[in-house]
């Protein structure tokens, strides 16, 4: 049995390019699905912190929106949610996918976590099952070059992972928790977010609108819930939860798109979401999905402010 004086607790925010792979890994290390994960940019507009117990040590994962160069309203807000973030957390975990050559994103985005003092850093090499070994060895230079050049001391560690295939997650484990304080667990045993249900299903119901859309689309997309509550009269042991939601988009010919040739797509996503939504509660779910148009959203601040952001 650990003692309390050997246990370790902290929190550790993954930041990295869009679609390096951050949501998948925290989904990973938890055990369950609490991020979305999309092939689409920019999709974490939350922090999702997800914990993960084991005998000797908590951590607490925070995943934030990928820091970037924002165009809109929203995406200076996105920014701010990442410095605030990464101002309060005990390690920064920097991911940098082993299937996309080291770029500028990746040292602009190195060059602002040099900025935040006294925080240990270390990479994390994601999606090592999509390339060969060599690829691998190779990126792990490249990062490890840019980390001396562009940190003071350069990275505390560096280890290369695949969320999809379970590689090395044990070791980045542990890794982490080196860097974490002494501390008690900081949640109860068996909990595995903060997120509240509401903001899970929002979220699942936008990744399964973001399936298959243009690409101007993922960052029009934002979800509301109108209501959630278990149907009445139901038996107990065959429960129903009634959702009613609305995805909102900027422009009617974008709404077109969402809804798809006589409400076929629109469809398409309510059933992969009710699949998240019901492995989440653990009961049947009704699904009501209405479409609105919230004009050019992303850059009126009352919108930002009704939607959350």
């Amino acid at each position: 049995m650990t003692s309390s004086s050997d246990f370790r607790a902290g929190f550790i925010s993954l930041v990295g390019r869009p679609n390096a792979g951050k949501s998948t890994l925290t989904n990973a290390l938890v055990g369950q699905k609490i991020a979305i994960t999309s092939n689409k940019p920019q999709t974490t507009r939350h922090t999702i912190r997800g914990v993960v117990h084991r005998e000797n040590f908590q951590l607490i994962l925070v995943d934030t929106p990928g820091i970037h160069r924002p165009r809109t309203l929203l995406g200076h807000r996105l920014n701010d949610l990442v410095e605030d973030t990464l101002r309060e957390v005990d390690v920064i975990g920097f991911c940098t996918p082993a299937n996309q050559a080291v770029g500028p994103g990746d040292r602009f985005i190195v060059e602002q976590l040099a900025k935040v003092k006294r925080t240990p850093v270390i990479a994390i090499v994601t999606k090592t099952d999509t390339v060969d070994k060599a690829r691998v060895a190779n990126h792990l230079l490249e990062v490890q070059a840019m980390g001396d050049e562009l940190l003071p001391g350069g990275f505390k560690d560096i280890v290369p992972v695949s969320a999809v295939k379970g590689d090395q997650l044990d070791a980045l484990e542990n890794v982490m928790a080196e860097h974490m304080p002494v501390s008690p667990p900081l949640y109860p045993d068996g909990d595995v977010t903060d997120q509240p249900e509401l903001k899970l299903v929002s979220e699942f119901i936008r990744e399964a609108a973001l399936e298959g859309v243009r690409e101007e689309l993922p960052h029009s997309l934002t979800v509301t819930i109108e209501e959630m509550e278990p149907r009445e009269d139901r038996p107990e042991d065959n429960p129903l939860t009634d959702i009613y939601a609305t995805l909102y988009v900027e422009r009617d010919s974008q709404k077109a798109i969402v809804i798809g040739k006589r409400g076929s797509r629109l469809r398409d996503v309510g059933q992969r979401a009710r699949r998240s939504i019901e492995a989440m509660l653990g009961t049947k779910v009704y699904l009501d999905i209405r479409v609105k148009v919230a004009k050019d959203w992303q850059r009126d601040a009352r919108h930002l402010d009704r939607f959350g952001f």
